[in-house]
């Protein structure tokens, strides 16, 4: 990544003519929002500059400094710009402060995305001259055409085999669209079918209308026809060894949403509740695991793992004492062994479908899975979690919590 000397960055900051450079006295009012605007046009880069575009925070819009403090909570709220899923695909992008002729400066650097179009709250923004805006039919077909042109990540390469036939086109346009662009933008829209299938990253293009690993992910009839294994394995054995008998076992398909609501009923019905009556006013009750922490870990398992090179599934394997989760693929670019759940260290192998799992849900912000998870687990009081990160795979233990069946108030349901 470049990263601009004080020298480089003044001129910019004091280049009124620029179309890469937006000025911001501070980041409180409507600030954030029209950021966030001004970041998703940068990673568009409709002009094809192929060069960053950069927010200064802390200067009027002659360049002068405004004087507004630089502090750590507001380096961490544009920080959250790239994390809370209102831009979709994440942004690539750098928070810093800098001191540019004596004073202090938040300064913001979003590269141009492999990916376009990339919207913020279901709207395409742009950058053409010094105007901000909407982009239109053409533009956005513009935007599209570019990504042939990039150094593409696996989940958009498109699919040999596959075609548009293998997709749900209900699903698309009932559920996907609507929950992934804003509802004026829906009305106004005149783009074809396949259009909006490429805007969505769902094919390769309206030309070459050939799946992506993505799409076939998200709206594929039968997914695992094409990329066999993406299903999720579950295995409930009576006993805390693999060669223990198996009470109950499934292999699970479908796309990506079918699976998760599957997988959410399978272990819904393998999680005994103990009820408390006595420990308070109110009855008490607590799983053997808490849901929401074996939901962000099987949803972090679905969003990080590896499609390429493996048949591998995502296997649960749940005994008495423990449920492992394991992940193919170890971890991905910034993320290593050593700094594995680590907060803050967050990258992704696979951001056209996580982004995806943002527009239909199932992932309310980035970077937060295993966190919750732990906070959840301690709630809960069941064992600290345990990651096993290798180069080829993940897995993630949950202990059981101790056994409330001592007490003679408290029932197992």
């Amino acid at each position: 990544m470049q990263r601009y000397t004080d020298a480089q960055l003044l001129a910019l900051l004091q280049d009124l003519e620029s179309d890469r450079v937006e000025r911001k006295e501070s980041f409180r009012g409507t600030t954030p929002k029209k950021a966030r605007q001004a970041v998703c046009a940068f990673a568009n880069d409709l002009p094809n500059y192929n060069t960053p575009g950069i927010l200064f925070i802390g200067a009027c819009d002659d360049g002068t400094p405004s004087n507004e403090p630089i502090t750590d909570e507001l380096l961490c709220a544009l920080s959250d710009m790239c994390r809370d899923g209102t831009i979709l695909p994440l942004p690539v992008m750098t928070v810093e402060k800098r001191l540019i002729s004596g004073v202090e400066m938040a300064v913001v650097i979003v590269y141009p995305s492999d990916t376009p179009p990339v919207r913020y709250d279901g709207r395409i923004w742009i950058r053409t001259g010094p105007r901000r805006s909407i982009a239109n039919e053409q533009e956005e077909r513009i935007l599209v055409e570019k990504r042939r042109y990039k150094n593409i990540p696996y989940d958009m390469y498109p699919v040999p085999g596959a075609t548009v036939h293998d997709l749900s086109r209900s699903y698309f346009e009932q559920e996907y669209l609507p929950a992934s662009y804003a509802r004026d933008i829906l009305e106004e829209n005149n783009r074809t079918y396949e259009q909006k299938l490429a805007s969505c990253r769902m094919i390769a293009s309206p030309d070459n209308p050939v799946p992506t690993i993505s799409g076939l992910l998200i709206l594929g009839k039968n997914p695992q026809d094409f990329i066999p294994g993406s299903f999720i394995q579950f295995l409930r054995l009576d006993g805390v060894e693999l060669s223990d008998p198996v009470i109950d076992a499934e292999d699970i398909y479908g796309n990506i949403s079918t699976m998760l609501r599957s997988f959410e009923q399978k272990i819904t019905a393998h999680n005994r509740v103990s009820i408390d009556i006595i420990s308070a006013p109110k009855e008490i009750r607590r799983a053997l695991y808490p849901m929401p922490a074996m939901r962000q870990l099987v949803y972090n398992a679905v969003m990080h793992r590896t499609y390429e090179g493996t048949n591998a599934p995502i296997r649960i394997y749940w005994f008495n004492d423990r449920v492992e989760i394991y992940s193919p693929g170890g971890p991905y670019g910034n993320v290593t062994p050593e700094n594995f759940g680590q907060p803050g260290i967050t990258d992704y192998r696979n951001p056209n479908l996580s982004g995806a799992m943002k527009v239909l849900g199932f992932v309310q912000g980035f970077g937060r899975g295993i966190a919750t998870a732990r906070r959840e687990l301690e709630k809960n009081g069941n064992p600290p979690l345990e990651l096993s990160p290798t180069p080829s795979a993940v897995l993630c233990t949950l202990k059981e919590r101790e056994h409330d069946n001592a007490h003679p108030y408290l029932f197992q349901q």
